[in-house]
């Protein structure tokens, strides 16, 4: 729906409603306000006054008769009659005729009507005019007027703030910060043996993992003022605002001292200078006032300046220099105790039942952030409700990490007997090629209901516990696992799907990975071919060597896939009745548990039935 708005007046609009107030004033609030000075009195009054010769100045016409005392001090009105001796009474009694009666008001009341209320007037309406340039101008930081204020928030200690113990998995991060919380309450013991807290702290992570609550959660700690900013907040349209903005944020911290001065996102104005000639430099301005800011500050003043980013390889390096962030805080994805404790403080906002087992999910979830997790609880709850449940309960924390992984279950899509088979033994024969590996995770389920992300189905493997490095034989048995669905299409219907395309997407990764990166080849050896930058932004990649070398480093690509599609399809024609008798068992039940899958596996399969 299109939005309507009024059209906007033009300027000559305003001025003609003054002049228009004006007119009306001086036509009829004037005559009015001077008419309040003259006295109406009745006929009989004015021959009194005739008769005592107490008449000065007398005007008459048709209607009426107006005159003043001998004193001329007031003005007198009264209506006319048909006095044929009249003019004579009044020529004895002294009077002075005249043509016009000066009716004049007081000349403070002039002054003020003919000067002050004018020059009132039109300031008021100079002063709705800037409000109304203001607005359309986007408010008082558009143009000069306000510029260069912080705009920071200012959080002030509370009792209910978020505390360390509200953040999980960090311990290493929490460990380097309280430090920071330990000199904002005791700087003495610091300064007595010379030492000083590092000017600035820059937090470092993916998105996600809780640097923003960190920085809230030192503030909690230390219980002194918190000053937030966005780094966006210091970009504005004209050159010189955002430097204005970091000298007033600057200005109220060394105020409010001790206290903590928090920039989110500092790489919007901390990026390198490219060092190029004309342009909009206002980052580079604000950069430079920050970076003299920093500078600024004397030793152990009390003020604190932490700053987070997930791109830390684009900050400046006078930025990142020692003396103005001294300390660098790595903010990492969780391990599996620092997940499982973070489930258990998110968890606490919910009803769980008792036998949830959070190591468990904390396993299935591996890689995932806090806010992740956070996710996952809530979802986990959200089910609870849309099943009628008072409590969650584990199902609902398994298919809320489903849900996070492969996307909400399509419980109307239809599928054929004959897709609905092949995708059976696709899934199975990643599985099975996975279980006749060694080194490889084990099964924790496998389903071939869609699901939103665009999957027909998926086999779900977890790590007993979290790997760091992973070896040659590793990697290459995750890409069988990874062609082990192509294999079993190939092995029993002696035809392919379009089904892989995912695995071939990341079996492709891993090879290229393992040459280009890890030098797990002897013909390239230890050799970096690749480089990867935004190592928190989804990591990306980029060839550094020679035509020729890309050839040999895709030829060799080729080779590593195809070895271990090879691997795949023998061990499954060697398995093949076992591939059959899992995938009839998945086709039945649609899902089907690690346990089950084992069983079947060992030769139990008779009894899982």
């Amino acid at each position: 729906m299109k939005e309507v708005k009024s059209p906007k007046k033009p300027l000559i609009y305003y001025y003609a409603m003054v002049l228009l107030v004006i007119l009306l004033f001086n036509m009829i609030i004037s005559p009015m306000i001077a008419n309040v000075s003259v006295k109406e009195v009745d006929y009989g009054t004015f021959m009194k006054m005739t008769e005592a010769k107490n008449i000065g100045k007398v005007e008459i016409d048709d209607s009426e008769i107006v005159f003043t005392d001998k004193s001329n001090e007031q003005i007198y009105k009264t209506g006319a009659m048909n006095d044929p001796g009249l003019t004579e009474r009044l020529y004895d009694s002294g009077a002075e005729f005249a043509h016009n009666i000066e009716k004049e008001t007081s000349p403070l009341l002039s002054f003020f009507l003919s000067v002050i209320l004018p020059i009132l007037i039109f300031a008021a309406l100079g002063q709705y005019m800037a409000k109304k340039m203001m607005s359309q101008a986007g408010g008082p930081n558009a143009m000069s007027f306000g510029l260069g204020k912080s705009n920071a928030k200012v959080y002030v200690p509370s009792t209910d703030g978020i505390r360390f113990s509200d953040v999980a998995g960090e311990d290493e991060a929490k460990e380097s910060l309280a430090e920071i919380v330990d000199y904002l309450h005791d700087p003495k013991k610091y300064s007595d043996i010379g030492a000083s807290m590092p000017k600035g702290v820059l937090l470092v992570g993916p998105p996600g993992t809780g640097k923003t609550m960190l920085a809230k959660a030192v503030a909690g700690e230390s219980g002194v003022p918190f000053f937030s900013m966005s780094g966006s907040e210091f970009v504005e349209m004209f050159v010189g605002m955002g430097a204005s903005k970091v000298r007033d944020l600057f200005k109220q911290a060394k105020e409010k001292a001790p206290c903590i001065v928090f920039i989110d996102e500092i790489d919007a104005i901390g990026k390198k200078r490219d060092g190029q000639i004309g342009g909009n430099d206002e980052r580079e301005q604000t950069l430079n006032q920050l970076l003299t800011e920093m500078d600024g500050f004397e030793g152990n003043n009390g003020v604190i300046i932490l700053a987070a980013t997930n791109r830390p390889e684009s900050l400046d390096p006078a930025l990142t220099r020692p003396g103005r962030f001294d300390r660098r805080v790595p903010v990492e994805l969780p391990d599996l105790a620092g997940r499982e404790a973070i489930l258990k403080v998110h968890a606490k906002k919910i009803k769980t039942a008792e036998n949830v087992d959070f190591h468990t999910i904390a396993r299935m979830a591996s890689g995932t952030s806090g806010a992740e997790l956070a996710n996952i609880i809530n979802e986990a709850a959200l089910r609870a409700v849309r099943d009628g449940r008072t409590k969650v309960e584990q199902s609902d924390l398994e298919e809320s990490i489903e849900v996070v992984i492969a996307g909400y279950q399509k419980k109307n899509a239809i599928m054929s007997d004959e897709e609905k088979k092949i995708v059976a033994y696709h899934e199975i024969g990643h599985a099975l090629v996975a279980a006749l590996q060694t080194d490889s995770a084990p099964v924790q389920k496998i389903t071939i209901i869609p699901r939103t992300s665009g999957a027909l189905g998926y086999t779900m493997q977890v790590e007993q516990n979290d790997k760091v490095l992973m070896t040659k034989e590793e990697i290459e048995n995750k890409i069988a696992t990874l062609t082990g669905g192509r294999a079993a299409e190939e092995t029993v219907f002696n035809s392919i799907t379009t089904g892989a395309s995912n695995d071939i997407e990341q079996a492709t990764k891993l090879a290229r990975a393992m040459i280009t990166r890890y030098g797990m080849t002897d013909e390239f050896d230890m050799v970096a071919m690749e480089t990867v930058t935004n190592q928190y932004l989804g990591g990306d990649s980029a060839l550094s060597c020679s035509a020729d070398m890309q050839k040999e480093i895709d030829r060799k690509v080729i080779q590593t896939v195809k070895t271990q599609h090879e691997k795949a399809r023998k061990l499954l024609e060697d398995n093949r009745k076992k591939l059959d008798e899992l995938a009839e068992y998945l086709y039945e039940k649609e899902t089907i548990t690690g346990s089950e899958f084992m069983e079947i596996l060992n030769g139990k399969g008779e009894d899982a039935k």
